[in-house]
């Protein structure tokens, strides 16, 4: 077969412009990789040479009112490790367990951090002993997908005196990042877990760094250092509070390690809250890095409840103190006024019904107005005049009280106190049957169903304090507003009436005579609340304030089983005195000499 010369030619062509439209394809490959989409494929080399180890940030310093530190940041390691899957970092975990003490659990906590964020460090020990650190230090080359850094570790130095109100902070979990508030956040980093840095945490958590390293292809690192240049974590600002930490201390070592119950003090004008504290207490310190398990235990199993907030999540009845609410509502109704008798004077008790309504005074009171019904406590006056104000209206009221709600105060975990929402409260507690007008006699004196919280108790003093504005609880200053409720419509008249009855409770003529500072006028109310666990043991309370007449400061004590409620007056007068006058002059001694009777005392109530 032959071919003719120009077919030959005509080939040639052919195949010519094939060469060169395969070399133009050739041309626009490289020039699309090479400088179209060069930053794009840089990128993806330089991502799987570098690994990102992220710098935590330093967390907001928290400063109380004069600057003090109650919460700061100190130096301190962690240990992570860099690896290609799951397997591998388990096995190599393992090997490091001979070297340090690594228990499986956290073993495959790493593991499980490792798939969430597989590209970064997985966290093995987000708080790591100068003495681990030393022994990886001289086993490094054998783990060459380990890191080890210095990071900023929370600290508080005052430990349990603030561990109420600042809680403390912790590695976030699996569940915690499944929500959406915690949607940038990754795996190992630390978060608040409770108080002002659960609170507070968008404001002090600062903005994380990030540190290069240089891997091979089994994800060894090979360079730590120039890699790249590092992005410098971000610090945090401060935070600052209304807290006067010499008052914190002070009100914390009058519960020492007998006592069990919560005390707030607080301005009345601005709510600014002065000192706060939940006794027992717990060491916030010891939680960061991982709660240690016997500590965990120990703090589980206490009957005490050291984690349980008994200040915002205790719920008590108020007993005598909800005396001065009754009143507001019987003066506010014009069903009373401060000079009002009731048709039976007290000789012990109140019959009402087939019952027997005891007053605290076996031997009775006699015939008091409502201004002596309050400076003695005359149980047997207020089932009388809850009676007159009546169950409808006395719900109202403390509704519109606010005893029905939350103080509102900058902490989260607060709980809603309980109080009836109507009649038909009793009828689904109950049944329709199953209750009668007496529940009215024990709301009235603070007690049936009727539990608050020390701070709820504490805020609505602050409106018998000032002016008959209730102000909210604030722990972190904030200067822009004050947020103040009226809750009282009162003439100054009524309002002083009730202020200087409050004052002779704090005399020789009141239940809280021991209690009473030299040069300064204390007002307030005692309590003695019936324990539903423990009926033998009964709760103290006592809500005051002070200067009577130009009060500073308003002061909510509550003790579980505290029995009586001159003990926790003189709780609250020693803490006034405090921050009034700097220094306390009126008992000296253990926290148990304080709840030893004197003849100032007149009851218990």
């Amino acid at each position: 077969m032959s071919f003719h010369p120009n077919d030959l030619a005509r080939r040639a062509r052919g195949a010519s412009w094939m060469l060169v439209l395969l070399f133009l394809v050739l041309l626009g490959a490289f020039f699309r990789t090479q400088v179209l989409r060069n930053s794009e494929y840089a990128l993806k080399s330089e991502s799987n040479r570098l690994r990102e180890v992220p710098l935590p940030a330093p967390r907001g310093i928290i400063y109380d009112r004069n600057e003090q530190i109650i919460a700061e940041n100190v130096p301190g390691y962690s240990v992570s490790m860099l690896s290609p899957a799951g397997d591998s970092l388990r096995a190599s975990l393992r090997r490091l367990s001979a070297l340090i003490p690594l228990s499986s659990e956290q073993i495959e906590s790493s593991v499980r951090r490792f798939r969430r964020a597989p590209t970064r460090p997985t966290v093995v020990l987000a708080d790591a002993p100068f003495d681990v650190i030393s022994v990886l230090e001289e086993h490094r080359v054998e783990f060459p997908g380990l890191i080890i850094q210095s990071a900023p570790k929370r600290y508080y130095p005052d430990g349990e005196a603030v561990a109420a109100f600042v809680g403390y902070t912790g590695e976030i979990t699996e569940n915690e990042l499944a929500q959406s508030e915690y949607e940038s956040y990754k795996a190992g980093q630390q978060i608040g877990k409770g108080g002002l840095e659960k609170q507070y945490e968008k404001q002090l958590r600062g903005q994380e760094g990030v540190r290069f390293v240089e891997v091979d292809a089994r994800g060894r690192v090979v360079r730590e250092a120039g890699a790249r240049q590092d992005l410098r974590p971000l610090p945090a600002p401060a935070l600052h509070t209304n807290i006067d930490l010499d008052l914190q201390r002070y009100a914390a070592s009058l519960f020492g390690d007998s006592l069990q119950g919560g005390i707030i003090a607080m301005d009345p004008v601005s709510g600014g809250v002065l000192a706060l504290h939940s006794a027992p207490s717990f060491d916030p310190n010891r939680f960061i890095g991982g709660i240690p398990a016997e500590y965990w235990r120990q703090l589980n199993t206490d009957p005490r409840r050291p984690l349980y907030n008994k200040v915002i999540q205790g719920r008590y009845p108020p007993a005598s103190t909800f005396k001065l609410a009754t009143a507001v509502l019987a003066l506010n109704d014009k069903v009373a006024t401060l000079d009002t008798h009731m048709p039976q004077s007290c000789t012990g008790g109140y019959q009402f019904g087939n019952r027997y309504f005891r007053c605290w005074e076996k031997k009775g009171h006699g015939d008091v107005s409502l201004a002596r019904a309050l400076e003695v406590s005359c149980d047997t006056y207020f089932y009388q005049l809850g009676l007159k104000i009546g169950l409808t209206r006395l719900i109202a009221g403390g509704i519109r009280l606010g005893f029905d709600k939350r103080s509102g105060i900058d902490l989260p975990g607060e709980v809603i106190p309980i109080y009836p929402y109507g009649e038909d409260y009793y009828n689904k507690r109950y049944g329709a049957r199953g209750w009668s007008s007496a529940v009215t006699l024990n709301l009235s004196i603070g007690q049936g169903e009727n539990d608050q919280t020390v701070v709820n108790m504490a805020r609505f003093y602050t409106a018998l304090a000032t002016d008959g504005l209730a102000a909210r609880p604030e722990v972190v200053r904030n200067d822009d507003e004050r947020s103040r409720t009226r809750v009282i419509q009162l003439s100054d008249r009524e309002l002083q009436g009730l202020r200087n009855a409050m004052k002779n409770v704090v005399s020789e003529r009141g239940t809280a005579g021991s209690a009473r500072i030299a040069d300064i006028v204390l007002a307030g109310k005692t309590g003695t609340a019936q324990n539903a666990h423990d009926v033998t043991r009964d709760h103290a309370w006592f809500v005051g304030f002070a200067p009577a007449d130009d009060p500073k400061i308003v002061v909510s004590v509550m003790l579980e089983f505290g029995e009586h409620g001159y003990y926790a007056a003189r709780i609250a007068s020693k803490i006034i005195e405090r921050y009034l006058k700097g220094a306390p002059t009126l008992v000296t001694g253990s926290p148990t000499a304080l709840a030893t009777p004197t003849s100032a005392d007149e009851s218990t109530r």
